[in-house]
Order: C-alpha cells, then structure tokens, then sequence
C-alpha cells in the first residue's frame, strides 16, 4: 500500500459540479492499495497516518505534534495510479487491486481509522469516480508512505532473485575452496609425518649404536 500524505490548510473533492467533501487544516491523503494488501497493511497505514508528526505544537515548535494531538481533520482519496508501473513510457497498473475488491478494502480501512480516531473528523472523496481534488499544501509538507509488505516491481524481483543466485554461487565457491584448503593442508600434514617418524626412529637407532 502506498500513500502521500499532504498537510493542508484546506482541501476538497468535487465530483463533476458537486463537492462532495472538504476539511479545513489536516491531512489530504492519496491512497493506492495494491493486489497483495491485507489487514497488516491496513493497520500499518491508519497507525503511521495518524500517528505522523507535522504538525507544531502550542509553542510553535514544528515536527512536534500529530493529526489527533491537534484534532485537525483528514481527508482520504482512493487513487489507484500511485500503484503504476512504467512499461516505457506508458502506465501500467497491474499492481493495483481491482475495483469490485479495492472498494470494500478501502470502505474497511476507513471505518478502521475512524474507529482509532474521531469519526466526525475522516472525511472520503468518491470511490471510482471522477474526481477534481483540490489541496491547499501547507509549506508545503509531503510526506510519502509506503507499507513494508508493499509489492515490488517484477523486474525488481527478478533482479534480486538473480543477485541472491550469484550470491549462494559465490558463497559455494568459497566454501569448495575452503574444504579444498583442509583437505590439501591435511594432506601435507599426512605427508610430513612419515619423515618425522623416520627422524625419530633415527635418532633412537643411532642412540642404540656403541
């Protein structure tokens, strides 16, 4: 799951001639929920949303406070796009879960962030639709999230898989050379022993001469 976070002055939806959502000061967040997202991103998200401090606190200090401690509002728009992939220079959105599954996954992490805030205060723009969203950004402050279980771009994944394969390959290599180097230093050690034997026995047999 990905999602940018803006702190606003003032931000609205507006579908077609209609708005359909506003808040004043708060957070405008653009959410892209991916096809591999589950609860653990959910909770993920709502925690870090609520929980990041941007916000100054009653002494103007700034990066003090969040969203809650001010008791500001926030303002959640689905937006698949920030799950695209480019192929060249077009977009592709593969990543990104399929509508008739991504609306009652986003409906679900609403209720769950208006359940660890104020419901009141979690505003939503229109799933699907159209929209025109207006955001005032106040800094401007830009914050980009993405949850650890997030997707990883299969060139990525490809990429990483064939490093970690010349990694196993190297540490192989290193681990025959290293038995190897026992073995031949066992060998010389075996080798050496007779003639130390024999250096001994000559010793002893040249004690016995008169």
């Amino acid at each position: 799951m990905k999602a940018i976070i803006q702190r606003v002055t003032k931000a609205s939806v507006t579908v077609g001639e209609q708005q359909v959502s506003s808040i004043g000061r708060g957070l405008c967040v653009l959410l892209g929920i991916s096809t591999e997202d589950t609860q653990k991103d959910v909770d993920y998200m709502v925690r870090k949303i609520l929980s990041l401090r941007v916000f100054e606190d009653e002494g103007g200090r700034p990066w003090s406070k969040s969203v809650v401690e001010r008791e500001l509002e926030v303002l959640c728009v689905s937006q698949f796009t920030l799950q695209c992939v480019l192929k060249g220079n077009k977009p592709d959105f593969h990543n990104a879960m399929p509508a008739e599954l991504a609306q009652p996954f986003y409906s679900a992490m609403l209720e769950r962030m208006r359940e660890a805030y104020t419901p009141e205060r979690i505003k939503d723009g229109e799933f699907g639709a159209y929209m025109q969203v207006h955001i005032q950004n106040d800094g401007p402050v830009t914050i980009q999230l993405e949850s650890p279980s997030a997707p990883t771009d299969p060139k990525q994944l490809a990429k990483q898989e064939k490093q970690l394969q010349r990694k196993e390959k190297t540490r192989a290599k290193a681990a025959s050379a290293s038995e190897s180097g026992r073995e031949k230093a066992a060998a010389k050690a075996a080798h050496q022993d007779p003639s130390a034997s024999s250096g001994a026995e000559g010793d002893v047999s040249s004690e016995r001469d008169p």
